[in-house]
């Protein structure tokens, strides 16, 4: 076998896997496997028509991210959910996202400064609901919104305290999707922008203690 062989071999099964994460995660994320439900590799690789190494390893992936749970002897399953585990991934992320929002009050340069900015308008222009997604938040806007979050937390520095808050966010994001409901009365809009106006006025204290506020009445919104 000549060194070309051998080496696109694993790049093609790399791709295929990365195909399949991404068909699995989407479908997830869309509700198209209901919560608790089992995802079995035989069945996922004939219906993608890819080997079982390639499904088992975009389902390892999926637990990686906090969508998929790995059960001893028993495979793959959608995480099931209930408002306990809501709760849990609501008291995660006020304990971890307000330390380092400080962190990154603090240690923000200007480039940081300018993705807090930008990303903020592009949540402003987007809008919240699709006219065919009912009660549920549109793709573009939910994309719009992971990636302010983000950006307000990227001026810490730190890639193990961001990779947390990557996974935190996208089981979050899977159990507002199972639960969302447009919240009467609640003003997200009002609530980002101050977010904005602390971070950048440097005023760490009260930035974390909007930022706790933010994910508190998140919670009570999608369990009330």
């Amino acid at each position: 076998m000549t060194p070309t062989a051998s080496t696109s071999a694993p790049a093609g099964k790399r791709m295929l896997s990365e195909q399949v994460h991404a068909l699995l995660r989407d479908a997830i994320m869309r509700g198209d496997h209901s919560p608790g439900d089992a995802l079995k590799p035989q069945d996922l690789a004939k219906d993608q028509g890819v080997s079982l190494a390639v499904v088992r390893e975009a389902l390892v992936r999926l637990v990686g991210e906090g969508l998929a749970d790995r059960l001893p002897n028993r495979g793959f399953a959608v995480p099931a959910f209930s408002d306990r585990r809501w709760q849990e991934i609501t008291e995660a992320r006020r304990t971890v996202e307000p330390v380092v929002l400080r962190l990154s009050v603090e240690r923000g340069d200007v480039d940081w400064e300018a993705r807090v900015r930008a990303t903020h308008h592009r949540l402003t222009r987007t809008p919240v609901y699709a006219p065919e997604g009912g009660e549920y938040y549109s793709e573009e806007w939910s994309e719009a919104h992971r990636s302010f979050h983000r950006a307000l937390l990227e001026g810490c520095g730190n890639p193990v305290l961001l990779e947390t808050f990557d996974r935190l966010w996208t089981a979050s994001e899977l159990a507002r999707r199972w639960s969302s409901r447009r919240t009467p009365g609640r003003d997200g809009v009002d609530e980002h922008r101050r977010l904005e106006e602390a971070a950048l006025a440097r005023d760490a204290d009260t930035a974390a203690a909007l930022l706790a506020r933010h994910l508190t009445l998140t919670a009570a919104g999608l369990t009330g």
